[in-house]
């Protein structure tokens, strides 16, 4: 998904691969021929991104610009931009587990290209970018432009959140926000969840500590729970809120 600076979200089909390049870099220090010390030096973030096609929004992201119907105007400045895409790992325990990777900040350079005339074998050009980015500030670590989240370790209902943000749903558009109210949003999720199962049962689960409490072994108590009684004995309880307001917290 491509993410416009403002963090509205477009597909991008076409993407065939992404790159990353090592940002970490190690050198070694002598004294009399004799290694003493490494020096560790964590370098820009950067890697290079292919497509056979690009979303039209991409085009201010290489620098260029419609002046009027039809007529476009090449070499101005370039905008930043965000992306996100999502890798498959082949875990035999988790046949369904992947990652979710988000850059924020990037500037894309475009390589070279070549255009051939035409002849019987006819073969798609392949579009080429060098990416780079510019870090942000997160509470409590060094400023980075690359977040991970791991779908075997994430609370399956924070997930399935989070990927309502970043993909949108029949009701929201796709969107990432700042870095800093993302991580937040992730950080202080503590939702309480209400699972229908069915079949005339239903489960209640919680991070967020004291919220369900056993009173005895077949007694609990929901403290905080968003509860809409439709009669003196009978009540619909749902889930909380998901407190999306923080995202767009700095």
């Amino acid at each position: 998904v491509l993410y416009l600076p403002e963090g509205n979200g477009i597909v991008w089909n076409g993407l065939t691969s992404l790159e990353e390049q090592a940002s970490v870099t190690r050198e070694p220090l002598f004294f009399d021929g004799q290694k003493f010390e490494d020096i560790v030096t964590i370098d820009d973030f950067a890697a290079t991104l292919r497509a056979f096609t690009y979303p039209d929004e991409f085009l201010q992201f290489e620098g260029i610009e419609e002046f009027d119907k039809g007529l476009f105007v090449n070499d101005q400045i370039q905008a930043r931009f965000h992306l996100s895409y999502r890798t498959r790992l082949n875990n035999a325990l988790d046949q369904h587990a992947y990652k979710i990777h988000i850059w924020y900040n990037l500037t894309a350079v475009p390589s070279a290209i070549t255009f051939e005339s035409l002849s019987n074998e006819v073969a798609p050009v392949l579009f080429e970018w060098s990416l780079t980015a510019i870090p942000t500030q997160v509470e409590g670590f060094q400023p980075t432009a690359h977040f991970v989240i791991d779908s075997r370790k994430m609370d399956q209902w924070l997930l399935q959140d989070v990927e309502e943000i970043l993909y949108g749903n029949e009701v929201k558009d796709p969107y990432l926000p700042p870095a800093q109210g993302f991580t937040n949003y992730i950080k202080k999720w503590d939702r309480l969840i209400i699972e229908d199962h069915g079949d005339g049962t239903w489960s209640a689960t919680s991070q967020r500590e004291g919220q369900i409490v056993m009173l005895d072994e077949t007694t609990f108590q929901i403290n905080d729970a968003t509860a809409t009684y439709l009669d003196p004995e009978t009540y619909e309880i749902s889930s909380t809120p998901a407190n999306e307001e923080d995202l767009w917290q700095q």
